[in-house]
């Protein structure tokens, strides 16, 4: 449970940093950038935790309101110093996808969903905050588009169940499924890989 908890804090730090340098891009003011970092770092537990229908993680425990409030400062102050916006980003909001999918995922197995619930469960953690995000920023969220998003946190979050058929410990287990969904995602970006387009070039036109 300690290590869950550990994954949480990691979690909400880097999306929170992640909703800043989105917010930052869009020359939000003080007020506008701590909401949007508050948004992403908790929308997507929110709505996981009104869904299974136990207490709000950031309502119960003032911790994590701290950890946003701490990592926005942090990302606003040391703004220059993370490099370019957009590879700052990339790399947070990627690292916060890895660590909420396995969060998701284990809050599913602890209140006794079956496994494809629990999988649903972690990729909406990891995924509605930077939908959140992206609406109140005026951009099309990033899992409506083609490219490979909630498809790593999919395939990280079935690692997880497939390796606890293993002697494999559950540290092991965390480490590896998290870092499937950082380098599918890592890929996909790379090697510019994305979902079949269903569109025809008229339909384009």
């Amino acid at each position: 449970m300690k290590l869950i908890l550990l994954i949480d804090i990691l979690g909400t730090v880097a999306f929170a940093i992640s909703g800043v340098l989105t917010a930052l891009n869009k020359r939000l003011d003080p007020f506008g950038i701590l909401i949007i970092a508050f948004v992403t770092a908790v929308g997507g537990g929110t709505l996981r935790d009104i869904l299974i229908d136990v207490p709000v993680a950031w309502m119960r425990n003032l911790t994590y309101v701290y950890v946003i409030v701490g990592s926005a400062i942090f990302a606003v102050v040391f703004r220059k110093r993370l490099g370019y916006i957009r590879k700052s980003l990339f790399l947070f909001d990627t690292i916060g996808i890895a660590l909420y999918t396995i969060v998701g995922v284990e809050k599913g197995i602890a209140s006794g969903f079956p496994p494809v619930i629990c999988v649903a469960l972690g990729t909406m953690t990891a995924c509605f905050g930077g939908v959140l995000r992206d609406i109140l920023c005026n951009e099309i969220p990033i899992i409506f588009r083609k490219e490979i998003y909630a498809t790593a946190c999919i395939l990280g979050a079935t690692a997880y169940f497939l390796l606890h058929n293993t002697p494999l410990k559950e540290d092991f287990i965390v480490i590896i499924s998290g870092a499937i969904v950082i380098i599918v995602r890592l890929l996909a970006v790379s090697f510019r890989l994305s979902l079949p387009n269903i569109y025809t070039k008229q339909e384009m036109e």
